[in-house]
C-alpha cells in the first residue's frame, strides 16, 4: 500500500510541473506582449489567473471562499496571508481579482519557463541582502502609484517546521502599507499545507478553504503604530487558523 502511495505522489508531483508549463506555453506570445510595458500588466494578470485556476483544478483542488468584506475594484491593498505551500501563489491569484504583484524570493526565478515571467512581473527580494530588501520599497511604490495592489507573505517564507501553525511576521508589508497609507487585507489559507506541502511524499486532492478578513486601515497611522498593526493582522490570521483546525478535528472525530 505504501509503495502505491509513493508512486501516486511521484506522478502527482510530476503532473504539477506539467500543469505549470502547459498554459504558459500555450499563451506564451500573449504573455510576452503583456510584459513589454507596465500598461500591459493587467492583461498579464488575467492570464496569470487563468494559469492558476488551470493548475488548481488540474491537481484536483477546489476552493471555498468566505469573505467578511467586498474587495473594492480599482483600490490598492497590501494583501497578506499565511504561507505554507507552493499552492499559496496559485490560490491567491484565483481568489483576488484586483491586479496585484507578489513580493517574492529571488530563488523562484530559477524555475524553467515560470521563472522567466516571475522575475519580470514580481518584486524579487534576496532576504540575505540589505540593499535588495531596501529596493523592494522603491519598486513597490512604483506599482502602487500605478494603481496595483501588493501581496506579501509576511512570515518571510514557509516555516521549516511544518508543526508551526503561523510563524512570526516580518515588518516589510506593514512598513509599506503605512508608508503608502493603503489598507491591509488579511487572508487565511486553511488547507494548503495539508493539500500540497513541501514534503514530497505527502498531500492529496480536495478542498482549500479561504477566509478574507476585514481590511485593517493604515490611513492616518505612522511608524509608531507599525508593531500594533502587525500584531493585529497576525492575531486575526492566527485565530482563524485555530478555528479552521478545530472544525477539521470535529469532522474527523
Amino acid at each position: 500500500m505504501k509503495g502505491i502511495k509513493i508512486i501516486f505522489w511521484t506522478l502527482w508531483r510530476i503532473w504539477f510541473y506539467i500543469l505549470m508549463a502547459i498554459p504558459i506555453l500555450i499563451m506564451f506570445p500573449f504573455l510576452v506582449l503583456s510584459i513589454l510595458s507596465e500598461k500591459g500588466y493587467p492583461y498579464f494578470f488575467i492570464m496569470a489567473r487563468i494559469w492558476a485556476k488551470f493548475i488548481l483544478f488540474g491537481m484536483g483542488f477546489y476552493y471555498k471562499v468566505e469573505s467578511e468584506q467586498t474587495v473594492e475594484e480599482d483600490k490598492s491593498y497590501m494583501i497578506v496571508a499565511n504561507h505554507t505551500s507552493m499552492m499559496d501563489i496559485m490560490l491567491m491569484l484565483a481568489v483576488i481579482k484586483n491586479p496585484f504583484v507578489f513580493v517574492g524570493k529571488q530563488e523562484l526565478s530559477k524555475i524553467p519557463v515560470f521563472g522567466f515571467f516571475y522575475k519580470r512581473t514580481c518584486i524579487l527580494v534576496d532576504r540575505s541582502n540589505s540593499k535588495s530588501r531596501m529596493a523592494v520599497f522603491t519598486k513597490a511604490q512604483k506599482r502602487i502609484q500605478c494603481g496595483l495592489s501588493v501581496c506579501i507573505f509576511p512570515e518571510g517564507g514557509v516555516p521549516g517546521d511544518e508543526s508551526i501553525l503561523l510563524d512570526h511576521f516580518k515588518e516589510g508589508a506593514f512598513k509599506l502599507a503605512i508608508q503608502h497609507q493603503i489598507p491591509i487585507l488579511p487572508i487565511s489559507f486553511a488547507d494548503n499545507k495539508e493539500r500540497f506541502p513541501y514534503t514530497f511524499f505527502a498531500g492529496s486532492p480536495g478542498i482549500m478553504r479561504v477566509k478574507i478578513h476585514k481590511q485593517v486601515e493604515t490611513f492616518g497611522k505612522n511608524e509608531s503604530n507599525r508593531k500594533e498593526i502587525r500584531e493585529e493582522v497576525r492575531n486575526t490570521i492566527f485565530t482563524q487558523l485555530v478555528a479552521f483546525e478545530a472544525k477539521k478535528n470535529v469532522k474527523t472525530a
